[in-house]
């Protein structure tokens, strides 16, 4: 079953990106997963949305946490960047990692973009909420389907509605 956000958000996924059930494309812990309409040598770009409550928590130590995780599925994990961005009021991470991996029975070339996003409690900022949000293509496909990902992102905001 997949999981659920500690926040509603709310977003507008790119043009051609589909929803996707989590649990059925292997990804059980996503609260909501894409995928891109164009495959590349059998591997589907993907953007993927989890997130926790983490209020002690740095977001370089969130993502020093997704690096050991990936490390245990996946070969070669690089951190090419990492770059704290956003304000104080709204702080937040953005990491590309690549590395190696078996998917479909061939091993791939992956990049991973991830932005990490804290939404600070109103009226306590010491309740927090990290939504992590990543796109995972081929090397060779990466650059080309980025900018829908940062779209993506730019959209992604808390869910007012949802509190109504």
């Amino acid at each position: 079953m997949a999981s659920t956000l500690p926040v509603p958000i709310e977003f507008r996924l790119p043009d051609g990106w589909r929803p996707a059930p989590p649990e059925e494309i292997g990804a059980p812990e996503a609260a909501f997963v894409a995928l891109h309409p164009q495959p590349d040598a059998g591997f589907t770009a993907n953007i993927t949305v989890d997130g926790e409550f983490r209020p002690g928590a740095a977001l370089s130590e969130l993502a020093d946490e997704s690096v050991q995780r990936l490390q245990g599925v996946a070969d070669s994990v690089v951190v090419v960047s990492r770059r704290e961005v956003g304000s104080e009021a709204a702080p937040a991470l953005t990491q590309r990692l690549t590395f190696s991996a078996v998917v479909g029975g061939a091993r791939r070339g992956l990049v991973q973009s991830q932005v990490y996003l804290a939404l600070l409690d109103a009226e306590d900022p010491s309740k927090r909420a990290v939504i992590r949000a990543y796109l995972t293509a081929t090397a060779a496909q990466h650059d080309a389907v980025l900018a829908d990902f940062q779209e993506f992102i730019r959209t992604v905001r808390p869910d007012a509605g949802a509190a109504s």
